[in-house]
């Protein structure tokens, strides 16, 4: 376990390595919890779980919390024992996860997800890394329907320079690529796309 009292001084141990969970506490002294938040999610892509720690216990701002990539939110005062068992409880979740690095689906389509290896019939295909990334998203979650702008905020974080019509592009080039596989991304018209 390991305590930083600034920002800045995480997010250097970030350049190198990912923590297996984060207890980040919204009032620290150089940047905003939220923003730290942001940056984990947007900037370095990471999905490891976030539990915030804060005194605000307004709804708006459980919320935003949970809204901008927290897994959990513990308001202040709390018990230990209380914290503990949360952090237990996502790290099981997250252990549960993880040990699935292969999603196979119909075996037709199989995605590892530690090599970043994509087959149809067996046969290697070979995506971009967006392509790549797009995919994993839909495959983690079968069956949810992702907006475009939910899709750009997960690929792209805030970058004002994607507009939503890039989505559709990815997502043709995408299934051309998959062959056969493709017809498993749906458009779901007027709301986004899914894996079935």
């Amino acid at each position: 376990m390991r305590k930083f009292a600034h920002a800045n001084d995480f997010y250097k141990m970030l350049d190198s390595e990912y923590p297996d969970l984060l207890v980040l506490d919204l009032m620290l002294p150089d940047i905003d919890g939220l923003e730290v938040c942001k940056y984990i999610r947007n900037e370095k892509k990471a999905d490891f779980p976030i539990i915030m720690l804060t005194a605000k216990d307004d709804e708006f701002d459980k919320v935003l919390g949970l809204e901008l990539g927290a897994d959990d939110y513990v308001t202040k005062p709390f018990s230990v024992r209380e914290l503990l068992a949360r952090i237990k409880a996502i790290l099981r979740r997250s252990n549960d996860t993880s040990d699935t690095s292969i999603i196979n689906i119909e075996n037709i389509l199989k995605i590892d997800l530690q090599k970043y290896e994509v087959f149809v019939n067996e046969e290697p295909i070979v995506l971009t890394a967006t392509e790549f990334k797009l995919l994993r998203i839909f495959a983690e979650k079968q069956g949810h329907v992702y907006s475009r702008e939910r899709l750009l905020s997960k690929l792209w974080g805030d970058d004002k320079l994607v507009i939503n019509r890039t989505i559709d592009v990815h997502v043709k080039n995408l299934r051309e690529k998959l062959g056969e596989a493709g017809k498993y991304i749906i458009n779901i018209r007027g709301v986004g796309y899914k894996i079935s």
